[in-house]
């Protein structure tokens, strides 16, 4: 039997939530927030950047505004930990996908998430669905709630 792709994953992920997301390829990478925003043709703020760290040893999924660098002491103090960088095999074998492909949800583990709160300023935004060259749209509220996220104030000033 051949091995599921990521975007297969993804999409069992997100059919097991009740969604059925259009996945949208790119021939260039969309890996970075501002090559996402380019190639969808949206404001690169819509852009959900996955970005997994470890806080007191424990790997947690911080889903941000593509324009907004995350405040690890914001984090920190939220999730009651220090707060540190997840190398590429932390973020493996936490969410099952790669740097740069990460989904905001359907992972292979359960982490905890904050979602910021800067995303619910649009109707839709932009997350990866589960390779480099991928991405879905989705509802920001409906992100957070499906995703299991605190929406929190996690951006740097």
């Amino acid at each position: 039997m051949p091995k599921e792709s990521a975007n297969d994953r993804f999409r069992t992920a997100a059919l097991a939530l009740g969604l059925d997301p259009e996945i949208r390829r790119f021939p260039e990478d969309t890996r970075t927030a501002d090559q996402a925003a380019a190639a969808i043709g949206c404001d690169v703020a819509q852009i959900v950047k996955s970005l997994v760290f470890a806080v007191g040893g424990e790997p947690v999924l911080v889903l941000t505004s593509g324009a907004n660098q995350v405040a690890t002491d914001k984090v920190g103090d939220l999730l009651d930990g220090k707060v540190g960088r997840a190398d590429a095999t932390v973020v493996r074998d936490a969410t099952g996908f790669a740097i740069g492909g990460v989904p905001p949800f359907g992972h292979a583990t359960d982490l905890r998430t904050l979602l910021d709160a800067d995303l619910l300023n649009f109707d839709v935004v932009w997350g990866a669905a589960g390779t480099p060259d991928t991405v879905f749209a989705i509802e920001p509220r409906q992100l957070a709630e499906i995703s299991g996220a605190t929406v929190a104030d996690v951006a740097a000033v």
